[in-house]
């Protein structure tokens, strides 16, 4: 079957003389595959087209399974809440829990059935015993880490527990420390390479080793981004294994990131999980974590966990996404951008056993993620990396959700979210006043730029309707009260008016005027633009509306 029978052929050329026909009506005239292309925190070249003379000579490993198991995370004890869980959709349990509080929690819940992973920490050891003293049969993983007794429970699992693993590889603090993807991978390879030295000195085999691993990976709301990690991360484990002399495949549990999700605006955070999801879901993983709508915000509710045990029915059963394996496999774009993840993941995992392993390289590592988290602030403090909700669209009305608190991870959106809660804090909404010059039609879209932006601060706009008289729109200020003034309006309207209105709110007691756009303006302090450093803009905002920060 031909399914472009009918179509005249293309060429890439064609493509590229019609995309540059475009661009040269903006002004660009260069070569449109690199004016297009975008890179990533790792470097990788993100290519606005691709055709099959882009496909990788080397692959990794299909998953062989279809669908995954639906993972739901506990972090207070609540046997109620995992019960209702497992009633409802739920297939696996991840519990962060004391170890007193096992027993009660897990009272009722059939172990043989539903595997249940730990995360103890330095008291891994002491929760794996009362898992083990529960009864025959446990499955899951006992959730041990470099330190945590690893060998010892591995031993015991690989001799006595088929079914039950006794080490998780877990990606998500340097993910969650701000960690690129392809830096995420190369250290989860360092640590799991550490764990199968540690666990082959110990006298296990390179299978029995291989086979007590369980790797934990980030997904987030770019989805390519997910697919392609979690294919990557098949193929270079499948390199390790094959180094070292053993085969089979890696286990994932995909996990939506914590670091992506916001405090404001929550429930958009139930678009991002979604995204999430199904990236990890086309992506491989074996499990998959869909983090409650309001995670960023405490311990969820039972509603929260509904919504997200349920988003995961919803992709599994309704959109059939688990009824494929590897359903990315052969995009000339995923298939690219897997095997380029893979090489610079790769790169960085040799770099880090050069410097003697994952636990002699810390610091080259905290310093190497400290940079790429570093990057990741400005463009979200310039909005070149926009949050919804947040630092774009935000909703100046918004009541805050509130929850019980629970730990603190370093979130894209706190930034944002700490100053909105100083504005909310204080007795009444600080404000600007956009003095909108000329007619609706000339200052519209600059007037609804800078609200955007203010509000993303939590900051009240007023406005002082259409208008060019400089008194007229000084004395609406003065009667607003506040304190500081951004003009909008057109350039050409600006060329008359901008410094005879920027001089009159002067007159009237503004302390900081800006305008909205370009050009330099007498009176005018400084400019709003796309791309401008919005945090800045926001911070100074509130030292010149006399908000202790």
């Amino acid at each position: 079957m031909r399914l472009a029978a009918d179509f005249p052929s293309t060429t890439r050329d064609d493509w590229r003389a019609l995309a540059l026909g475009v661009l040269r009506r903006s002004g660009v005239d260069a070569d449109p595959e690199a004016a297009l292309a975008t890179d990533t925190y790792d470097g990788v070249r993100l290519a606005p087209l691709y055709d099959a003379g882009d496909l990788p000579e080397l692959r990794g490993p299909r998953p062989a399974h279809r669908g995954w198991d639906v993972r739901q995370r506990h972090a207070v004890p609540d046997n109620e809440a995992v019960l209702a869980d497992l009633e409802n959709g739920v297939t696996s349990l991840w519990l962060a829990l004391a170890p007193r509080d096992l027993e009660r929690t897990l009272r009722g819940v059939h172990l043989d059935l539903a595997p249940v992973v730990l995360e103890a920490g330095e008291r891994t050891a002491e929760a794996a015993a009362v898992l083990l003293s529960l009864g025959a049969g446990v499955r899951g993983n006992l959730g041990a880490g470099l330190g945590d007794h690893a060998v010892a429970l591995a031993r015991r699992c690989a001799a006595e527990h088929e079914g039950l693993r006794a080490i998780v590889v877990d990606g998500l603090p340097y993910h969650d420390a701000g960690g690129a993807d392809a830096q995420e991978l190369g250290c989860t390879l360092a640590v799991g390479v550490a764990h199968l030295r540690a666990l082959t000195a110990a006298g296990l085999s390179v299978e029995q080793a291989l086979g007590q691993l369980e790797f934990r990976y980030a997904a987030t709301a770019d989805q390519f981004a997910t697919i392609a990690k979690l294919r990557a991360a098949r193929l270079l484990w499948a390199r390790v294994a094959e180094v070292c002399g053993g085969a089979g495949e890696q286990v994932q549990h995909a996990v939506t990131s914590s670091a992506m999700m916001t405090a404001r605006d929550p429930h958009v955070n139930l678009l991002r999980t979604t995204l999430a999801c199904f990236a990890a879901g086309v992506g491989g993983a074996d499990a998959v974590t869909v983090q409650p709508f309001d995670a960023a915000l405490g311990a969820p509710d039972g509603l929260a966990r509904r919504l997200a045990r349920n988003t995961q029915a919803l992709l599994l059963e309704e959109a059939g996404v688990g009824q494929v394996a590897d359903p990315a496999g052969g995009s000339w774009y995923v298939e690219r951008l897997t095997a380029e993840l893979a090489e610079r993941a790769w790169s960085w995992f040799q770099e880090i056993e050069a410097a003697g392993g994952i636990l002699a390289a810390s610091g080259l590592v905290s310093a190497r993620i400290a940079a790429t988290r570093a990057r990741r602030e400005d463009d979200i403090a310039h909005r070149r990396l926009p949050i919804t909700g947040v630092s774009e669209f935000p909703n100046p009305g918004e009541r805050p959700v509130r929850r019980p608190a629970g730990g603190r991870v370093e979130r894209y959106a706190r930034p944002y979210e700490e100053l909105r809660d100083l504005a909310d804090a204080q007795p009444e909404r600080p404000a600007v006043f956009l003095a909108t010059i000329g007619p609706v039609a000339a200052h519209t879209a600059r007037a609804a730029f800078a609200a955007n932006l203010f509000h993303a601060g939590g900051l009240r706009t007023l406005t002082s309707g259409p208008g060019t008289d400089p008194e007229a729109i000084a004395s609406a200020f003065a009667a607003s009260g506040a304190a500081v003034a951004c003009l909008c309006s057109s350039d050409q309207l600006y060329a008359e008016h901008a410094t005879p209105v920027a001089q009159a709110l002067r007159r009237a007691g503004a302390r900081k005027v800006w305008l909205a756009g370009k050009g330099t303006h007498e009176g005018v302090d400084a400019r709003l633009y796309a791309g401008c450093d919005a945090l800045e803009v926001l911070r100074t905002t509130f030292d010149d509306l006399g908000v202790a920060r």
